[in-house]
């Protein structure tokens, strides 16, 4: 896939064509029906008005024929398609049916990435080596019905101790009662990742009493845990329940300042990639320059974390042949079939996954948007699988068990140790996880209608803007970010988390 980041046609900052086997093209603005656009030494007659960030045929398309974006099919035409003609859902389908057999090949497209020099962030050295891009307490809760109090005790805490460390945040959820077998495990695994989690200086957690995911399991669930920095009570047992918490930040919080920032190697960064309100150049412009950072982080020895599998449907196989070994490979089929699964059994089609906004964005098969959006992923060997709740412990990237909404797949890529978020959006979104989340715009006209969302404009790869330069300049950001510098979500005061339900409720 690297050539899809080369832009190797374009007219008049009218149309662009991805990869020379594409027999569609890009609208980068408004193209009205009737409009002329000379193209190739020919004039391109549009047919019908199409929208920015919409496909446009550049050569006919007989029936049934394969529509090629990036170099490979994302579905093929419902009927004949002419030139000029807007390619979208009216005219194109998808060919995605259900699982499908792989077959393993040593090395095939395990593109290993150049070397980079050195570049360092300022991080917080943990004690079992981990570094953390934030000094924060973290209060977390067992069970839903402790959810206020937690916020009650994060509020009245940063009253009385604002500035001693970098903040003080309540992350709650609904879940942790009423839940069975692997659906429990899976809240108690989020939360017990949460609860290492390097960006937290400290850690309260919060108990019930009487709800199934009980708080000494939890904390027996935990991967690593410094007993300095772990406080917890059982609501039921306090007569005052608020006091005892804020009673306990205080002294996590008297622990936790004294920690100071130190000269960090990029292998000690742990990057999770995630897209979000995609369009049409998500695959163009962000997820490519995130893919370039990426290679760059893995180049130093840094840590890369891709999830959202459903988003991976169309374009697994390209991501399947870089599996570093066959153990790596079987655990990737097993992880996408298995998705497929979760789909079929339970009465839905696989292709189902391009939202309204996509779809509004001019994103039209789930193949489309898996080309697009594994292109974050950059060009570096998959080295570990992890499943939900399960902690990074390779370097290199990893592949993350989770669905792909928005805050399910963040939270989870949190819980997995990322301490930073890479989050491309065409659409726009104001979500933030505990992990602080860079929001990276496919276009221009997002970054400045949406400024205080977006925190870095990738569209100006299509007014002249170096992919070299522009991942340069994105990288300064990430270690920036990493070293202190606050996000637009940090700022916005979004910090929230979603735990994947997926069983029954009693």
């Amino acid at each position: 896939m690297s050539e899809a980041a080369t832009l190797i046609a374009a007219n008049a900052a009218s149309v662009y064509q991805i990869n020379e086997r594409d027999n569609v093209a890009i609208a980068l603005r408004p193209l009205a029906s009737g409009e002329i656009v000379p193209w190739r030494g020919a004039d391109l007659v549009i047919r019908q008005d199409v929208p920015p960030s919409h496909k446009i045929a550049i050569a006919a398309i007989a029936a049934d024929a394969a529509v090629v974006k990036y170099g490979w099919a994302i579905g093929r035409a419902r009927h004949r398609i002419e030139p000029g003609e807007h390619v979208h859902t009216h005219n194109l389908e998808t060919q995605l049916q259900g699982e499908e057999p792989y077959s393993y090949a040593s090395g095939e497209s395990a593109v290993g990435v150049t070397a980079s020099p050195t570049s360092h962030f300022m991080g917080y050295r943990r004690r079992d080596g981990r570094v953390g891009t934030r000094n924060e307490i973290w209060i977390l809760c067992t069970v839903g019905c402790v959810a206020n109090t937690a916020q009650r005790i994060a509020a009245r805490a940063r009253q009385e101790l604002a500035g001693r460390v970098d903040g003080i945040h309540a992350f709650t959820h609904p879940f942790g009662c009423s839940q069975l077998g692997e659906d429990l495990l899976g809240t108690r695994r989020i939360i017990a990742g949460l609860a290492s989690h390097p960006n937290a200086g400290g850690v309260l957690l919060i108990g019930l009493g009487c709800e199934s995911n009980q708080l000494g399991a939890l904390l027996n669930a935990v991967p690593y845990i410094d007993p300095e920095r772990v406080r917890s009570f059982v609501a039921q047992d306090e007569e005052d329940e608020i006091e005892a918490g804020v009673r306990q930040v205080r002294e996590l919080v008297m622990l936790a300042e004294s920690d100071r920032r130190t000269v960090c190697p990029l292998s000690d960064l742990v990057l999770g990639l995630k897209c979000g309100g995609s369009d049409g150049l998500s695959g163009v412009t962000a997820n490519p320059l995130v893919g370039a950072v990426a290679d760059r982080v893995a180049a130093a020895g840094g840590s890369l974390v891709l999830t959202e599998i459903p988003e991976l449907f169309g374009a697994d196989r390209l991501l399947i042949s870089r599996a570093a070994n066959r153990q790596v490979f079987d655990s990737m089929v097993a992880l996408v079939n298995g998705f497929k699964r979760y789909f079929l059994e339970h009465d839905q089609l696989i292709s189902e996954n391009p939202s309204p906004g996509n779809l509004a964005g001019g994103i039209t098969t789930l193949e489309e948007k898996s080309l697009g959006a594994v292109q974050k992923a950059g060009r570096a060997p998959v080295t570990a699988v992890l499943s939900y709740g399960q902690p990074v412990s390779t370097r290199g990237l990893s592949l993350l068990e989770a669905p792909g909404n928005d805050a399910v797949s963040s939270t989870a890529l949190v819980a997995a140790g990322a301490t930073m978020i890479l989050f491309t959006t065409g659409r726009g979104t104001p979500l933030g996880f505990p992990a602080p989340t860079l929001k990276i715009a496919t276009n221009s006209a997002l970054a400045r209608k949406k400024s205080g969302w977006i925190d870095f404009d990738a569209g100006r790869l299509l007014t002249g803007a170096g992919t070299d330069e522009l991942a340069e300049e994105l990288l300064a950001l990430v270690r920036s970010t990493a070293s202190g510098a606050t996000t637009r979500a940090e700022d916005n005061g979004e910090r929230e988390i979603a735990i994947w339900k997926r069983g029954v409720t009693l």
